[in-house]
């Protein structure tokens, strides 16, 4: 995996050339990534879904991302990053179900990784039922859904902890209902600009789909 190669991009956003996934990690240069946020409308409000990150992960292990990610390679289109949502969480979508939010720059540093993503970001508003969900073992260990709303909050100030409801994997291979109250800090710390910035949008997104 680390020798896959990706695209590299300046601060302009222009494209400069190509380097190992290895290289991007470890220099911090620019590259582009896939972002899938799977929404539902319920009676409760809109739910936003996270994914648990495998314990098996090199980078956050055991904490909640975006619903599916993954990077473009150097040979793929944006659109080809639709894979990971089959491959993560087992779910089928194609392009044309989903809605783009555009195009949200973020910078990650966790020890030696330097993550300086360009993220395309995409929404889908449908209904799941946790069943549906079939997960990649290596990439992903649990689903969960939070209120909306209470992200935004969370991420705002206005609460410190938010309640979210899903499975995880037991040790057996058995799913295990997971509920509990969760902070800040059970979630990947993304740049809190870019978790506002993609609440914002979908939320917008939400609105205009409702006129």
């Amino acid at each position: 995996m680390e020798s896959e190669k990706l695209r590299v991009f300046d601060e302009s956003g222009n494209c400069v050339g190509v380097e190992t996934r290895e290289e991007v990690h470890k220099k911090g240069y620019w590259h582009e990534t896939f972002h899938f946020w799977l929404v539902s409308r319920e009676e409760g409000g809109e739910y936003i879904y996270f994914q648990l990150r495998s314990k098996q992960k090199k980078d956050y292990p055991n904490l909640l991302d975006i619903t599916a990610a993954g990077h473009i390679l150097a040979t793929e289109t944006v659109e080809a990053g639709i894979r990971e949502v089959k491959e993560e969480i087992g779910i089928d979508v194609t392009m044309g179900d989903l809605m783009p939010l555009g195009v949200i720059p973020y910078t990650n540093v966790h020890q030696e990784l330097i993550d300086r993503e360009l993220a395309h970001v995409f929404l889908l508003v449908r209904k799941y039922e946790m069943e549906d969900f079939f997960l990649q073992p290596e990439e992903v260990s649990g689903m969960v859904k939070v209120r909306l709303d209470d992200m935004i909050g969370l991420w705002e100030g206005t609460t410190d902890k938010v309640e979210a409801e899903g499975f995880n994997m037991a040790s057996n291979g058995e799913r295990a209902e997971w509920k509990e109250s969760v902070n800040k800090g059970h979630f990947v710390q993304h740049e809190d600009h870019f978790y506002l910035e993609t609440f914002a949008a979908i939320k917008m997104k939400l609105e205009e789909e409702s006129l």
